[in-house]
């Protein structure tokens, strides 16, 4: 699904406009990057978990040259699904 079907599907369950809907999708993107830059947690009961992580900086190698490269230190979003939605799932 991308973010047009989304659109549609959240457009067709609340009764909104695709315009609306949008909006709609649009503001959450930014509520939750927003947070996530600030390092907080998103808890969504039953649906999951955003939250950030830190990774810290290690050596790779380069497959095709054999180099060693630095990785640096980085922050990723992660998501844990909650227990309704493993349900749903399962």
């Amino acid at each position: 699904m991308n973010k047009n079907e989304l659109v549609a599907a959240v457009a067709e369950e609340a009764g909104l406009t695709k315009v609306d809907a949008a909006k709609a999708v649009d503001a959450f993107v930014a509520s939750v990057t927003a947070a996530l830059k600030k390092g907080e947690e998103i808890r969504l009961i039953g649906f999951g978990t955003f939250a950030v992580s830190k990774r810290a900086a290690t050596t790779a190698r380069n497959p095709r040259t054999g180099a060693t490269v630095k990785v640096p230190a980085k922050k990723q979003a992660k998501f844990k699904a909650g227990k309704t939605l493993q349900d749903a799932l399962n």
